[in-house]
């Protein structure tokens, strides 16, 4: 009796080209997550504070963010990236940090936008526990 064997096909991943995009800095006060997207929303490269490694009150600092920042740019530089806008997010340490990176790098940005939520009062809080 013979085995039926099955060839496994492996496709080659094919290179995008893409120009432009958004860059999404999320910059919480734990950590700092960097995005990289094109046109459509497709993310395509990202990196945060503590994908390289810093921990605890390390992935906080302005100088992960920035590291964070160049380790994304990278990523996304070997498909042509040149072209950005970017939307801070967060009221985190690496927000400033993370931009100059960017600008740093040679990208042509297109504008910077400051997406963080701000509450407009919102839900009535619980009652406070008299004892």
């Amino acid at each position: 009796m013979k085995k039926a064997t099955t060839k496994k096909v492996i496709k080659k991943r094919v290179k995008k080209n893409i120009v432009s995009g958004n860059i999404y800095i999320q910059s919480s006060f734990n950590n700092t997550i960097i995005t990289i997207t094109d046109d459509n929303g497709n993310v395509f490269a990202s990196s945060s504070s503590g994908a390289l490694g810093f921990k605890g009150t390390k992935k906080s600092t302005p100088y992960a963010a920035q590291l964070a920042a160049t380790a994304a740019i990278e990523k996304a530089k070997l498909s042509g990236f040149s072209k950005a806008k970017i939307f801070v997010s967060g009221v985190g340490a690496g927000r400033e940090s993370a931009v100059r990176a960017f600008v740093n790098a040679r990208l042509e940005i297109e504008s910077i936008k400051d997406t963080t939520p701000i509450a407009h009062n919102g839900c009535r809080p619980k009652k406070s526990r008299r004892i």
